[in-house]
């Protein structure tokens, strides 16, 4: 008969007992439960959850280890919820959630359809930054996309670049003093302008689209259109 476990600093661990505590515990919630939890906090942020988000969450009954009990690891219960992890999110899986919305949806989908699957589905900033754009990971998915989507998503994913670089949104001389630079913008700057000319005001449309990238990844874009710095995260 194998000895109880015993940890320096710890009294000793009968293995059964410890078994059966575990196994009592997880009779407490069904899966069903525990993922109805994790939805409805995915709900409340506005996103997937982390584990540390999910223990703080004042309207969860449910503890993370419980949740990692019953399906093994915390990215499996998510998934399981139909939740996307935070991290670790495969190229292959990023795909599949693409082809799977589009065949929820019966069209190809848009960014549009990212942002009212809030917690359900991966930002538009991880496919940006996986594939170099949304129409790229769209086309990798198997979906057709117009040369125009292409062109300007290519233009509006400069643009945030450049704003970067300026601390301000581009002007159309900004995009035109870039372009002279090496490793300047790829469209030039009337190439942009046409891709909005349809619109009254073409290049505050740019200037519209490239602000609403930059609040999509954490960038502090003031209404005069000035660029706070990123913040470093370490003490000054």
């Amino acid at each position: 008969m194998p000895r109880p476990r015993r940890q320096r600093g710890l009294p000793e661990i009968d293995e059964g007992e410890l078994a059966a505590f575990r196994a009592a515990l997880r009779r407490r919630y069904s899966d069903d439960q525990i993922l109805a939890e994790l939805r409805a906090s995915a709900e409340r942020l506005g996103r997937s959850p982390t584990m540390r988000e999910f223990a703080a969450d004042a309207a969860t009954q449910v503890h993370p280890q419980t949740v990692i009990e019953h399906f093994g690891s915390w990215n499996a219960a998510k998934r399981a919820a139909g939740l996307v992890p935070r991290r670790f999110v495969t190229r292959e899986e990023l795909l599949r959630i693409l082809r799977d919305l589009g065949a929820e949806l019966g069209r190809t989908p848009t960014s549009r359809d990212l942002d009212e699957r809030r917690g359900r589905t991966p930002s538009k900033s991880l496919y940006w930054h996986t594939f170099g754009s949304f129409a790229a990971a769209l086309r990798d998915a198997g979906f057709d996309v117009t040369v125009g989507e292409e062109r300007v998503e290519r233009a509006v994913s400069d643009g945030a670049v450049l704003a970067e670089r300026l601390g301000r949104l581009p002007k159309f001389a900004d995009w035109a003093d870039a372009r002279r630079a090496p490793g300047g913008p790829a469209l030039t700057e009337w190439q942009v302008y046409r891709l909005f000319e349809a619109r009254r005001g073409a290049w505050a449309t740019f200037q519209y689209l490239v602000r609403a990238r930059l609040l999509e990844e954490g960038v502090d874009v003031a209404p005069d259109g000035s660029i706070r710095p990123r913040r470093s995260g370490r003490a000054g």
